[in-house]
């Protein structure tokens, strides 16, 4: 019931973008076109779950142990610029159009918030356990992409729609966004 209750508050109720606000730029950057949006939802979900584990490790058997707190966001950092270059790297090689789509936002994720802040917020969960930090990482990432595909299909919609003038491109993203994060909204009272 535990794992229920982490898997719906992170996608729904917590959502690292629209409720947390963390990781908008990629948000806002990458959403132009739903297949660019899922591309960067998979890269996020296999950093953000990949690192949360290192990081869980690393917290648990080096850093309390031995009294080394003050450098966890350091090592975090560290972690997670390493797994996005070896993303990068298997990116290049694999699909070298969603490469070039996904562009300098690829890079973007050493310095994602979101992926620094679920890493941070696995390791300060209490009763945390490897698995359900794992799970936490799982779904927020997930989440993550929800927001995100959602997002870019709205924003493919708007570019078919008659805008003003003055509220083309950004301005109008802003609106969505805020609309779409109050739609969510909705969800708070599910757990």
């Amino acid at each position: 019931m535990d794992y229920i209750f982490i898997v719906i508050s992170a996608i729904l109720v917590n959502n690292i973008v629209l409720a947390q606000f963390l990781g908008i730029c990629p948000f806002l950057g990458v959403s132009h076109k739903v297949s660019t949006a899922v591309g960067m939802t998979g890269a996020v979900l296999f950093v953000m779950v990949i690192a949360t584990m290192i990081t869980y490790l690393l917290h648990q058997y080096v850093l309390v142990p031995y009294n080394l707190l003050f450098m966890r966001t350091i090592m975090f950092i560290l972690v997670i610029a390493s797994l996005v270059q070896m993303v990068e790297i298997i990116l290049k090689k694999v699909s070298p159009p969603l490469y070039e789509a996904l562009g300098v936002f690829l890079p973007l994720i050493t310095t994602n918030c979101a992926v620094l802040g679920v890493a941070m917020l696995a390791v300060g969960m209490e009763d945390a356990s490897l698995l359900k930090a794992v799970i936490f990482a799982i779904a927020h990432a997930i989440g993550f992409g929800l927001a995100l595909v959602l997002f870019s299909g709205l924003r493919e919609h708007l570019n078919l729609m008659s805008v003003p003038k003055g509220m083309k491109g950004v301005p109008i993203a802003l609106v969505t966004a805020g609309l779409l994060s109050m739609a969510f909204m909705g969800f708070a009272g599910m757990v």
